[in-house]
This record gives C-alpha cells, sequence and structure tokens, in this order.
C-alpha cells in the first residue's frame, strides 16, 4: 500500500495544505461575486496587470478581453487542479507551449508581475482579505505558475 502523504510531510502538513484549498476556494467564490466600480473581479485585474508594464499592456491592444477573461477564469481551475494533483493535463499543456519562447513569448518574469496584479486586485476584492488569504491564493497558484515559467524554455518529448 501507497503512503498519501507525500514525502517529507507529517499528516498535520498535509491538513494544512488542503486548508489552504479551502481558504482559497472560499475567496475565490467571494471575489467572483463582487463588483467594485462597475467591474467584476478579473475586469480589474487585467487593469491591473496591463497598468505594470507598457511591453504587457501592447499584448493585450488587439484582444478581444471578454473572451481573454473567459479563458482566464478556466485556466484558474486548471491551476488549482495542478495543485491537487501535480498533473498539468492536456489543456496547461497546450496553454504553456502557446505562451512558450517560441510562438506568443510570454516571458518568465511577466508571470511575477501577473500574480502581483492578482494579489492587489484580492486586496480590493475580498472583503474578508487576510495576509493568510493571500498566502492561499499564492500556495495554490505558484506551482502552475512554476510550471508555466519553466515550460517557456523547456520542452517535454514523448517517451
Amino acid at each position: 500500500m501507497f503512503n498519501t502523504i507525500p514525502f517529507g510531510l507529517s499528516y498535520s502538513q498535509t491538513e494544512t495544505m488542503s486548508e489552504y484549498e479551502r481558504i482559497f476556494d472560499e475567496s475565490y467564490e467571494r471575489v467572483r461575486k463582487i463588483r467594485r466600480n462597475q467591474q467584476t473581479f478579473f475586469e480589474a485585474f487585467y487593469e491591473h496587470f496591463m497598468a505594470t508594464s507598457p511591453e504587457i499592456a501592447a499584448r493585450f491592444v488587439n484582444t478581444e478581453m471578454s473572451h481573454q477573461r473567459r479563458m482566464l477564469e478556466k485556466s484558474f481551475y486548471k491551476l488549482l487542479t495542478f495543485y491537487a494533483t501535480n498533473n498539468a493535463a492536456d489543456y496547461l499543456e497546450k496553454i504553456a507551449q502557446l505562451h512558450d519562447h517560441k510562438h506568443l513569448n510570454i516571458k518568465p518574469v511577466w508571470y511575477d508581475l501577473w500574480l502581483e496584479a492578482l494579489m492587489a486586485t484580492l486586496r480590493k476584492f475580498d472583503p474578508d482579505y487576510s495576509d493568510e488569504i493571500e498566502l492561499a491564493w499564492r500556495l495554490v497558484l505558484s506551482p502552475g505558475i512554476t510550471f508555466m515559467k519553466y515550460r517557456y524554455n523547456h520542452t517535454f518529448t514523448e517517451t
């Protein structure tokens, strides 16, 4: 029988990890239901994100933003799944390939700006915001972001 607790972690540490998932889920549900200044969470996020860099803003000049926001919402679920399973699945693999240096050329440093813009939006939208909630978001999203950044210059071959 296989031990389901990751190597090096105690049972209480794995409980904490699922607690962060719960905190993230509850916060995410709150922010999705709120409008601030007549904007949804993802509308405000993109405003923050595009303000981080003229180079990033230029990437969105001819983008249909309602479609872009829907794609981001779908991606959030895939990032959560990646956090929970450590499995990138086809969707995340395709997004990583699309964003790599050979295609859209989404630079790895931009993911850091993306995350900071997301945290700025979270602080404004979640009425229950706390450092623990921000940590939960960072912990849940970081494995997927790390995967995307790594795949910028690295491709996997079928074995």
